[in-house]
């Protein structure tokens, strides 16, 4: 029988398709827009320029400072700008951190946005921000986060190395496997949390294996659709609390934790979540989850270990205190020595363990 639930569904419009990035002045103007503002990060600006090009007369500026885990201070300098140029929308061009910072203005101007992806991150899908102010990182919901118009235009990921694109997509599998085990999980949610795992483990080792395969590369971006589609309908629990807390109060590199942390949270909630372990091991082909996880983690080749990423030892009880204030609901209860314990082997980059 099936359970008793609730879905609802994020009111975005989405243009999936190799070449769909020429659509975005017709986009801009079905908003009824006149002067939209690109963003990017300063090694994006190329691209942004090329776009603002397309634009045309639509064209009313071009912020190139985007940095991860969204600083109050870069969207307050943003906004000033905004304002200045007289801008009535948002283009955000890019992967988390220029998509994080056209959300932070949107909440605080409710202009609309259009966003171009060009990682596997999933935030474009979602009503969610995580901004960061002094050191701590926090998130909200709102529906003035959610951007109005998302392009996944595949030729805009060709550029995305291997080693990004492999931490970009283990990033996007952490949204759908919590989607599974999530306090208000659904049936519908998922479906499309397991096509999501089942997408990005198919595409993933042939896109760090040959980053110019365009259908391997398309494949991914719809994995990482999905999966962000999850993470915007429902809850998320321990791993995306953590990788809060590590990228907010040591800022480390936003992919890069995510792919460690996920074999070791999946570790950590195995025994509280059988159902959806069995999920995840059959989207990923694999008798068990866990190992399942961890071993598509080492044939990308993407980091395993905290320290490699500027995670300090001595910020582990740190770390684990944190995790325990106002935590997120997760199907296993939160033990600070357990979570301290499992962040010691994730620094190390020991085979997790429950």
């Amino acid at each position: 029988m099936t359970q008793t639930f609730t879905y609802s569904a994020a009111p975005a419009r989405i243009l999936f398709g190799a070449g769909r990035a020429a659509e975005i002045a017709d986009e801009l103007r079905r908003l009824g827009c006149r002067r939209a503002l690109i963003l990017s990060t300063p090694a994006q600006q190329q691209l942004a320029e090329q776009i603002a090009q397309q634009l045309g007369e639509l064209y009313g500026g071009s912020f190139t400072e985007a940095v991860m885990h969204t600083p109050v201070a870069v969207t307050e300098k943003a906004l000033a700008y905004l304002q200045a140029q007289q801008c009535d929308s948002i283009v955000a061009l890019g992967g988390g951190s220029t998509i994080g910072l056209g959300k932070a203005l949107a909440l605080r101007t409710d202009l609309p946005q259009v966003v171009l992806p060009t990682t596997y991150a999933g935030s474009e899908v979602t009503a969610i921000l995580g901004q960061t102010d002094n050191g701590v990182k926090t998130t909200q919901r709102s529906p003035r986060i959610l951007p109005e118009v998302v392009i996944y235009d595949v030729n805009l990921t060709l550029t995305l190395p291997p080693a990004l694109s492999a931490t970009s997509g283990m990033n996007a599998l952490a949204h759908a496997v919590e989607a599974l085990y999530a306090k208000d999980a659904n049936p519908i949610v998922s479906l499309m949390a397991a096509e999501g795992i089942r997408a990005l483990a198919r595409s993933l080792p042939r896109v760090v294996a040959q980053p110019d395969d365009l259908a391997a590369r398309s494949d991914a971006q719809y994995g990482a659709w999905l999966c962000g589609t999850c993470l915007g309908a429902v809850g998320m629990a321990l791993h995306h609390k953590i990788c809060h807390v590590l990228g907010g109060t040591f800022d480390l590199p936003h992919a890069p934790t995510h792919t460690i942390m996920l074999p070791h949270a999946l570790a950590y909630n195995a025994p509280a979540a059988p159902q959806a372990m069995r999920v995840i091991a059959d989207a990923l082909g694999v008798d068990d989850a866990v190992s399942g996880m961890h071993a598509l983690a080492q044939n990308l080749d993407t980091p395993l270990a905290l320290r490699d990423i500027g995670m300090p030892e001595g910020g582990i009880l740190r770390a684990a205190e944190l995790v325990m204030q106002d935590a997120y609901w997760n199907p296993r209860p939160l033990e600070q020595q357990a979570i301290a314990a499992m962040l010691a082997r994730a620094w190390a980059g020991e085979t997790p363990a429950s």
